[in-house]
């Protein structure tokens, strides 16, 4: 099988991304027309997100048509209403009689501090994005300033001017047939580091700013006179796989690719923080719930790596490639 780049690779997905460079903001949306089987994973504590209830196993709702990662904190949400509104008119949805009804999942990161803080990815940003996917003839996704990655920043427990540029990342990995691939937004309250060795990519600065210092250790040094942070920070991802899972096995997948967190971000799932995952298993081979996991766990380590890696330096906050 040839190396597979871009999720828009995998047979059945599409994604693509509506960005406001001037605004610093923006939204990514992953599309499967014929409907993957969905799962959730949410563990940060101030979430913004979109139908996260109807992919609990229990619900009747069986297909995930779309999932929709954006900016402008709860206002992005208005994003996967234009999604939605736009897979209509391309006739994809749950067949209800009279018409369709898209199912769409989404998540926001809260970017309100990059760029214009009163401009928020729009219904018109979603169904832009959409129709990008659905006629861009599988063009690689693109990371970095880009996006739901375009206002991203990381290490803000210092404040904003210890923080750094982050973005949106991706992975696809692979064995045989089976094909996991992960995309995510960056914005987390801690620190980013390299999943396999530890080191740090990017975070919290030292006062001069001309160094990593850890977020961990800033944490742990203030104790009692921490001081009370805004809900401004929010990893959000979604896995995508060309597996045959059921609701329940999808969300699995879930709860352990949120391990990709804990091995990259430190800390993590904080009170500040709405770390979401979602999981769109396209049902096209079989393979072991676990392996899709710890495969699944792998790409998202790479994309959120990625997204620290490939962001560029905007809005005053310098990226991890300005420290080198």
């Amino acid at each position: 099988m040839a190396r597979i780049e871009s999720i828009t690779q995998i047979p059945g997905i599409f994604a693509a991304h509506a960005t406001n460079t001037e605004a610093g903001t923006g939204c990514t949306v992953i599309i499967c027309p014929k409907g993957a089987t969905g799962g959730v994973d949410v563990r940060g504590g101030a979430p913004a997100t979109r139908e996260t209830d109807l992919l609990r196993p229990e619900e009747t709702v069986q297909t995930l048509n779309a999932v929709v990662l954006s900016g402008g904190s709860a206002y992005g949400l208005a994003a996967s209403c234009g999604v939605a509104e736009e897979l209509e008119r391309h006739g994809i949805g749950l067949d209800v009689g009279v018409g369709v009804v898209p199912i769409v999942s989404g998540a926001c990161v809260f970017d309100l501090a990059c760029g214009d803080p009163h401009v928020r990815p729009t219904a018109a940003d979603g169904a832009q994005a959409t129709r990008l996917a659905l006629e861009g003839g599988g063009e690689p996704l693109g990371c970095g300033n880009a996006g739901a990655g375009t206002g991203c920043t990381v290490g803000k427990v210092g404040g904003p001017a210890r923080a750094m540029k982050s973005g949106l990342g991706e992975d696809v990995e692979t064995i045989g047939a089976l094909v996991c691939g992960a995309v995510a937004a960056v914005n987390a309250c801690g620190d980013v580091v390299d999943p396999t060795s530890g080191a740090p990519i990017a975070g919290l600065r030292t006062a001069d700013g001309s160094a990593l210092a850890s977020t961990e250790e800033e944490v742990l040094s203030l104790a009692a006179q921490m001081p009370l942070e805004r809900r401004t920070n929010t990893t959000i991802s979604c896995v995508v796989t060309n597996v045959r899972l059921t609701k329940a096995q999808a969300t699995k997948v879930a709860q352990m690719a949120a391990d990709a967190y804990a091995h990259t971000i430190r800390p993590t799932h904080t009170t500040n923080d709405g770390d979401t995952i979602f999981v769109m298993a396209t049902g096209v081979v079989e393979a072991q719930v676990d392996v899709v996991g710890v495969l699944a766990t792998r790409a998202l380590e790479q994309a959120i790596a990625a997204g620290a890696r490939s962001a560029t330096g905007a809005y005053g906050f310098p990226a991890a490639r300005d420290l080198v």
